[in-house]
C-alpha cells in the first residue's frame, strides 16, 4: 500500500510538472479527445477566460475550434459539469458558475490552479484549509500511531533530510502529510490529500535549487520534531508544531511576493 501511494504522489507530480513546465506535453498526454477539451476548458476557465457567468462557445463553435465530434464535447461538458465550473440549460446555453461553486477538493481544479499566473488567493485559502485540518489530524494521529506507523515517519524524515533534488523532497514531504492524515483513521481528513500535494507543490514551483538546499535540514528536522510528538503520544504538542510547520510553508510561498 506504502509503495501504491508512493507511485501515486510521483505520479501527481510528474503530471502538475508537465502541465505548467510545458503545457503542450499534457495535451500529447492526453488519454483521448475528450480529456484534451475537458482540460483546455478547465484551464481556460480557471484562468478567466470566460468570466462568471459569460457564456462558452456553442457546441459547433467548440467542435471547429478542438476540432473533435459533438459526442466529445457533449462528455467534456458533462465532466466540468460534475466539477462545478459551468451549467448548461436546454434553449439557453453553457454558462460559466461563480467560483465559488467550484468543487475545489476535485483533482483537475486543484492542479488548474497551480498555472495561474497570480495565484495569491488560492495559495492564501489552500494554506488556511490547510491549518484547519492537517494539525487536528496530527493530534489524532498522536492518540492512534503505534510504533510501525511511527518508523515510516521518520523514514521520510531522513529522506527529507537526504533529499538531493527538489523533486526527491517535494515527494518526501507529500507522503509525509498524507501519511499524517493517513495515520488519523478519519476517512475524511485522508481522503484531503490532493490539497496538501497541491499546497506542497506550488512550494516545488517557486523555490529555486539553493533555497532548498539552504532550508531542507530545517525543513527536515521541523517534520521530525511532529513525527516525534506522534511517536510518544503527545497530541497537543503535534498539533503545535503541524502548525508551525504549515505557517512555515506559507511564509516560503509568500516570500517571492515581497
Amino acid at each position: 500500500m506504502g509503495n501504491e501511494n508512493r507511485q501515486k504522489t510521483i505520479d501527481w507530480l510528474g503530471n502538475a510538472l508537465v502541465t505548467v513546465v510545458s503545457p503542450g506535453a499534457r495535451d500529447a498526454r492526453a488519454s483521448n479527445h475528450t480529456d484534451f477539451v475537458v482540460d483546455a476548458l478547465g484551464k481556460a476557465i480557471i484562468a478567466g477566460e470566460y468570466p462568471a457567468k459569460t457564456m462558452i462557445p456553442l457546441d459547433p463553435d467548440l467542435c471547429e475550434i478542438f476540432n473533435v465530434s459533438r459526442t466529445v464535447i457533449r462528455e467534456a461538458k458533462k465532466t466540468l459539469i460534475a466539477k462545478g465550473l459551468i451549467q448548461s440549460k436546454a434553449k439557453v446555453g453553457t454558462h460559466v458558475r461563480p467560483p465559488s461553486e467550484w468543487n475545489m477538493f476535485d483533482h483537475d481544479v486543484l492542479r488548474w490552479h497551480t498555472a495561474l499566473k497570480n495565484p495569491v488567493q488560492f495559495h492564501d485559502e489552500l494554506f488556511e484549509i490547510r491549518l484547519f485540518f492537517e494539525p487536528a489530524a496530527a493530534a489524532k494521529a498522536a492518540r492512534s500511531a503505534n510504533n510501525i506507523d511511527c518508523d515510516k515517519l521518520f523514514e521520510l524524515c531522513d529522506a527529507l533530510a537526504n533529499a538531493e533534488t527538489r523533486a526527491e523532497f517535494a515527494i518526501a514531504d507529500c507522503e509525509f502529510h498524507k501519511r499524517v492524515l493517513g495515520l488519523s483513521g478519519n476517512r475524511f481528513l485522508q481522503s484531503l490529500g490532493d490539497i496538501v500535494q497541491t499546497a506542497l507543490y506550488s512550494l516545488f514551483m517557486i523555490e529555486k535549487d539553493e533555497t532548498f538546499l539552504s532550508l531542507r535540514e530545517e525543513i527536515a528536522q521541523n517534520h521530525r520534531r511532529v513525527a516525534e510528538a506522534i511517536s510518544t503520544g503527545a497530541a497537543q504538542e503535534a498539533k503545535e508544531i503541524m502548525e508551525h510547520v504549515i505557517t512555515q510553508g506559507q511564509l516560503r510561498l509568500q516570500a517571492p511576493r515581497k
